[in-house]
């Protein structure tokens, strides 16, 4: 496991990868065949795919901006909580603001990098912000 002081640092570069608009920046934090799920989709594996993955957000949210708000060390893995907001500007987007908050629960690799990402948060309310629903 990374030690806490580097899982710190680890997380708040990973942080401004995400805020950087070059979603490659966030898949070098991920080993070369690494993965990133989403919920319960499918896993995004190796750097092109995670980059495509991340990609789809930045282009959803141009605003987008993503805060640390904890990290976690469960055993061999860490649990790294953010808040994600920014407004849903799409081609066929909504125009509508969203703040969603989750989680990504991380393996690491014997690299440092990440070998694999599960990532939470609530699909029915960013759902429901992204359609006005209940505003």
């Amino acid at each position: 496991m990374i030690a806490i002081a580097d899982l710190n640092d680890f997380a708040t570069r990973y942080t401004a990868a995400w805020c950087s608009r070059n979603a490659a920046n966030v898949a070098s934090f991920f080993s070369q065949t690494g993965s990133l799920q989403i919920n319960d989709g499918p896993p995004a594996k190796g750097r092109e795919a995670i980059t495509a993955a991340a990609q789809e957000f930045m282009t959803a949210f141009p605003d987008l901006v993503v805060t640390l708000d904890r990290l976690e060390v469960n055993g061999d893995r860490a649990n790294y909580h953010w808040t994600l907001t920014g407004t849903n500007r799409a081609a066929a987007g909504t125009g509508r603001k969203v703040q969603i908050s989750g989680y990504e629960e991380w393996r690491f690799a014997q690299d440092g990098l990440v070998a694999e990402s599960h990532g939470h948060f609530n699909q029915a309310d960013y759902n429901r912000q992204i359609s006005g629903q209940n505003d």
